[in-house]
């Protein structure tokens, strides 16, 4: 939907040597509520204007067992680079009725958004504040084999 790019490298038989690098467009952003998006859109939050692209790029995997893993990198958010953990969890393999291999993950985080100057806030009448400091973070990953473009394929 050319909202977000993942490349990477997941070798199975060495799990610590996987790589990972995401480019996801920050005008993607949808919570499924138009009015939020355009805030978080807005400079107040992500400023997708001046920022269009969200990035995370890994710097090392520490394996766990043999379904749970570690993955090290620096998310940029703002042009801001700060180190994160993603605590990762091999959800299975499996083959399609087509043949082609694929491997599901999942991994979560949590980060402090003022580290990126993710400051705006506001009091509630009620008391405390509209938008928490911490944040979580959860993401889906299907490996899915690379495809051969289809002039290469001719050839």
């Amino acid at each position: 939907m050319m909202i977000s790019n993942v490349r990477g490298q997941f070798d199975e038989n060495n799990l610590a040597n996987t790589i990972s690098n995401v480019d996801i467009e920050t005008a993607s952003i949808n919570t499924k509520d138009e009015k939020r998006d355009a805030h978080l859109k807005s400079p107040d939050f992500f400023d997708a204007e001046k920022y269009p692209h969200l990035t995370f790029h890994s710097t090392r995997v520490d394996v766990k067992d043999k379904t749970h893993a570690v993955l090290y990198g620096d998310l940029v958010i703002r042009d801001l680079p700060h180190a994160v953990a993603l605590d990762v969890e091999f959800n299975g393999q499996a083959k399609s009725p087509w043949g082609t291999p694929s491997a599901g993950f999942t991994a979560k985080a949590q980060i402090k958004r003022k580290n990126w100057g993710l400051n705006w806030n506001v009091a509630l009448e009620t008391g405390g504040w509209l938008v928490g400091d911490d944040i979580s973070i959860e993401l889906e990953i299907v490996k899915q084999p690379e495809t051969v473009p289809a002039a290469a394929a001719a050839a």
